[in-house]
């Protein structure tokens, strides 16, 4: 994402109805997970913070970004151990390692999303646990993804299959924002039929109306309900929970 960016994510990340409503989704399925007390947390691509109040509260959390400006304005939250990194290169805080990782709409940005997947398994204690979220669905590539960088949008069965080849095994792998789909992936088809060029795309880091705000928070925060109980084959975008393979049964699992 454009450095230029982050002072406006700052400011909106805490309210904005898609943060506020993705962090209930995403504290929702942690809490499936029973972390052991003080778990060990680590947050690659933070950006400027807007997940750390939820993840602060389940254990010592870690966090990385490859943009200093980023982690500027992460760091003035004061709630986690901040080092520049980049995936999966160089994955920072000496060999620690964590029972969980969190990536919110991270490996889209990636030139190299299965290395990085591999890297973080490394770094996970056996039986660890992975979080993350992707933009679903090619066909909706839009002046969004050009704004924030992203190099792809995924399906599922290719999300699913880098998990797998990545040293993971898949707790929970569905289609998630679906009750806003219909609204969403039509806005972004007329863009694109009104602008079929987007490689000079805005922004869309704006506060919609106080009203507005909090009802597309409410619609979307709802799917906390739902996601995680039942699979959703359709969405904007894909949210999966995953555990490290040991060597022996990722050996067994590659042989079968």
């Amino acid at each position: 994402m454009d450095a230029s960016l982050y002072p406006r994510m700052a400011a909106v990340e805490d309210a904005h109805w898609w943060f506020s409503g993705r962090r209930a989704i995403v504290d929702r399925l942690i809490e499936r997970l029973s972390l052991p007390p003080g778990a060990a947390i680590l947050e690659p691509g933070c950006g400027t913070g807007g997940n750390f109040p939820m993840l602060a509260r389940r254990g010592r959390l870690y966090a990385m970004d490859s943009d200093p400006a980023a982690i500027g304005f992460a760091a003035a939250r004061g709630l986690a151990e901040l080092a520049e990194g980049s995936l999966p290169a160089r994955v920072p805080f000496g060999n620690l390692e964590f029972d969980l990782v969190v990536m919110t709409d991270v490996l889209e940005h990636l030139d190299d999303p299965a290395g990085a997947l591999r890297a973080l398994q490394r770094r996970l204690k056996p039986g660890g646990a992975l979080l993350a979220t992707v933009p679903a669905g090619p066909w909706m590539w839009s002046e969004h993804d050009v704004t924030h960088h992203h190099r792809r949008r995924f399906r599922a069965a290719e999300f699913g299959a880098m998990l797998r080849a990545g040293g993971f095994e898949i707790i929970y792998l569905s289609h998630y924002n679906f009750l806003l789909f219909p609204a969403i992936a039509g806005a972004r088809l007329i863009q694109r039929l009104r602008r079929p060029d987007v490689s000079a795309a805005r922004h869309d880091l704006t506060m919609p109306p106080p009203a507005l705000n909090r009802i597309l928070r409410g619609i979307f925060a709802s799917e906390r309900f739902i996601v995680g109980a039942a699979r959703i084959p359709f969405g904007v975008s894909l949210i999966a929970m995953a555990r490290t393979i040991a060597p022996a049964d990722r050996f067994a699992a590659d042989g079968a």
